[in-house]
């Protein structure tokens, strides 16, 4: 199953001001593929949050990513600004959220990948280093081949703005933590992570969720 992956840094903090502080954590972020049974498909590293589009190859796969990824670039980022042990670098855990690897997946992708030109941080989103929209034209090993098929022209597709219809659906997902695909697949899924908290009931939350949502 693929997954919108997303972690935001506690109190806004600017987590990525510099060049080198992006560079170091996509070098990071490369290497916690590297080392992770995981397909990496997209990815944007905003100021303050960051964006993943993935899918594990193995039971557990994305809790392990993304504990070492966190935790390795929070411990980095803390000791870089002499702030060791003076509170949490990000917000709380990070949001796992199922998406169809359909329509819906084209959709995230360009969601992720159009972020910088929402904000008004370059004039066309491609102009960005800093996420999968760069990293595929320069043909980076390390991401993924995608799902469903890339569309051609999928830069200028990615610079079009996106509906208001759509970007609500994304954002509804975001908050709520619903998967993202059509209503009879999302109830599939919900019905599976029912039937396994009954089952897996006196297991930890998160690993009961990581169980079902990573077959």
């Amino acid at each position: 199953m693929v997954f919108h992956v997303l972690n935001r840094s506690a109190k806004r903090t600017v987590l990525f001001e510099k060049p080198f502080e992006y560079r170091a954590f996509v070098t990071l972020l490369e290497k916690a593929v590297t080392r992770s049974p995981i397909a990496l498909f997209a990815y944007c590293i905003m100021p303050n949050h960051w964006h993943l589009v993935l899918a594990p190859k193995t039971d557990g796969a994305v809790s392990g990513f993304m504990h070492w990824l966190t935790t390795t670039h929070a411990r980095r980022w803390q000791d870089g600004h002499g702030l060791t042990g003076l509170g949490a670098v990000y917000q709380g855990r990070f949001k796992a959220i199922p998406i169809r690897d359909d329509r819906h997946f084209l959709w995230i992708c360009r969601y992720v990948e159009r972020n910088p030109l929402r904000a008004s941080l370059v004039s066309r989103a491609e102009d960005w280093q800093w996420s999968s929209l760069r990293g595929h034209r320069e043909r980076s090993e390390w991401l993924a081949e995608w799902p469903v098929a890339r569309p051609s022209e999928w830069d200028a597709h990615v610079n079009l703005p996106q509906t208001q219809a759509e970007l609500d659906a994304i954002r509804h997902s975001i908050r709520s933590g619903v998967p993202f695909g059509d209503e009879v697949w999302m109830r599939q899924v919900q019905a599976s992570l029912r039937r396994s908290t009954r089952r897996a009931h006196g297991r930890p939350r998160s690993e009961r969720l990581d169980s079902v949502l990573e077959k």
